[in-house]
């Protein structure tokens, strides 16, 4: 079968609480840490309301390009449990194919509990479980006929699944938004792939971490942190290192692109009430991707679809309930 999209990477089931009793603090003195969600220690912490959906990189990614009229395709591991059966049950509902999945015997299948705050921030705690399984073999690569591969977040052998994924970047476009855990344990692994990545998107604070990082690129700089501030300096570092297109999103402050050639930037869309902001990265890189596709190439316009979706994301509970249908939008296309 031929796909627009294969996403790969996580599919977990999300358990969302949310409380009005945490505080935000600055903490800017450390530029990898810049805002901290603190609780009292010891305290017993009063929930609003709570709630079950689905998420994970890959997942979110599939559906957003699924309700958008891609032929999009999830490839993903869950546990042989229930759990695992209702991740694949809403994929399929959503129209993703998921003849991809792997089913890991023995195993359970992800989840994240995500606690949202004052402002609808929030802080995700993860448990990786059958993702950390995840395998992409060669073969599988090689009948696999698609425009785009979409990677998400990693674990388990991840630097060996990517080796894997770059070794075809001239039969795909490759998009990669990367996870936690390549970004803490494997920064010069990133800057030296990034040169097989057609788009490569990252939050402020991860592209920041990324360029810290990089003792060749810091130990130029007597003003670390003016340096660190400048958003076109942070595109123009990520750049260097070789992707067709360095992406930053930004949370409030919207979100800007750098081709090599020109940078782009994209404001915030307020449009209805602000509910969460789970998953608004995912709905802002695949539309992104999605909008290269139907835009043929320009970056402005998938930018602007990126925000629509993501202020459609974000005024809706969970990951996936707000992201926009094709019909929703094709005045656009």
């Amino acid at each position: 079968m031929k796909y627009d999209i294969v996403t790969i990477g996580g599919a977990v089931e999300d358990v969302t609480f949310h409380t009005a009793e945490g505080i935000l603090i600055d903490n800017k003195q450390d530029v990898l840490r810049q805002r901290l969600l603190a609780f009292e220690y010891g305290a017993k912490i009063k929930v609003k309301s709570t709630h079950t959906t689905f998420g994970g990189g890959a997942a979110n990614a599939a559906v957003a390009a699924a309700r958008l009229g891609l032929k999009s395709a999830c490839l993903c591991a869950v546990g042989d449990d229930e759990r695992g059966k209702k991740i694949v049950a809403n994929l399929q509902a959503e129209g993703v194919d998921t003849s991809l999945v792997q089913t890991i015997k023995g195993e359970t299948s992800g989840f994240s509990f995500l606690l949202v705050g004052p402002g609808d921030e929030h802080v995700i705690f993860s448990s990786r479980a059958a993702n950390a399984k995840l395998t992409v073999p060669a073969g599988l690569l090689d009948d696999l006929q698609s425009e785009w591969l979409y990677v998400t977040s990693l674990s388990g052998q991840w630097r060996a699944t990517l080796k894997t994924i770059f070794k075809y970047d001239r039969r795909f476009k490759i998009a990669w938004n990367p996870g936690n855990i390549q970004l803490s344990e494997g920064q010069s692994f990133i800057r030296n792939n990034l040169a097989k990545v057609a788009v490569f998107d990252v939050n402020e604070d991860e592209a920041t971490e990324l360029v810290v990082a990089d003792q060749k690129v810091m130990r130029r700089r007597q003003q670390n942190a003016k340096f660190l501030n400048n958003i076109h300096n942070l595109l123009t570092v990520i750049k260097s290192y070789g992707p067709g297109t360095a992406v930053i999103t930004r949370g409030k402050q919207g979100a800007d692109a750098y081709d090599g050639y020109k940078f782009f930037h994209a404001n915030i869309r307020k449009e209805g009430k602000r509910v969460n902001t789970t998953g608004v990265g995912d709905a802002f890189g695949s539309s992104f991707v999605c909008g290269l596709k139907f835009f043929n190439g320009h970056i402005g316009q998938a930018m602007d679809l990126g925000m629509r979706n993501t202020a459609a994301v974000i005024a809706q509970p969970g990951a996936q309930a707000g992201l926009l249908r094709r019909e929703e939008i094709k005045k656009l296309l």
